[in-house]
């Protein structure tokens, strides 16, 4: 990954899963928690103006996936589970390096996978699917038996019956540097640059 960029619109620190980890992205993603119910084991945040969307989430220890390979695992399953796994398009997988999870123990391994996959909103079915660039990253916490995943949602072309469209409009999505916005993979990126655990009681004994 290239040299974090200068924030383009404010950002903050949010406090996640009652305040033992924190992560720093725009303001403009809205904490969905306030609006509809999300998992004990997730924080979801939204820009419903762009429906861009990041989400960290805690889930057991993959025992059986390949450290360097586990992003990518991620990403194959959340294609699965969208019955777009015929139409995922990877685009880059990588290995993370420490400089860039600065507050993370050094020894963690952190991977990184990004690709292009249809997505239906909520119920819709498949004629509804957008075209959406999927970041995910993996930071694996094996003394913890967890991995973290942090997903970043991008939508490239909203589909006309999306219902994506009444509120943003069909067609290609506008970049968000041509509207002032932090673009999404940089959000992605800040988010991990940031990332801090404050109380590992979190994870159980």
């Amino acid at each position: 990954m290239p040299d974090l960029a200068v924030p383009a619109e404010p950002c903050f620190e949010r406090p996640l899963f009652g305040g033992s980890i924190s992560s720093t992205f725009p303001q403009r993603f809205q904490d969905l928690s306030n609006i509809r119910e999300v998992p004990d084991h997730q924080e979801a945040f939204a820009d419903p103006n762009r429906d861009e969307s990041l989400i960290i989430e805690l889930l057991d220890l993959k025992q059986d996936v390949a450290d360097n390979q586990s992003a990518l695992w991620f990403l194959q399953d959340l294609a699965n589970e969208q019955d777009s796994s015929g139409d995922l398009v990877v685009e880059n997988v990588s290995t993370v390096a420490s400089s860039e999870v600065p507050f993370l123990d050094p020894s963690t391994v952190v991977t990184a996978a990004v690709g292009q996959m249809g997505i239906s909103k909520g119920r819709q079915g498949r004629e509804a699917r957008n075209i959406v660039r999927v970041y995910v990253a993996n930071l694996r916490l094996k003394d913890v038996g967890t991995d973290v995943l942090i997903t970043a949602y991008e939508p490239l072309m909203i589909s006309e019956l999306s219902e994506s469209a009444r509120s943003i409009g069909s067609g290609a999505a506008v970049p968000a540097a041509a509207v002032g916005c932090m673009p999404v993979m940089e959000a992605f990126r800040l988010c991990l640059a940031t990332f801090k655990i404050h109380n590992w009681s979190l994870f159980g004994s």
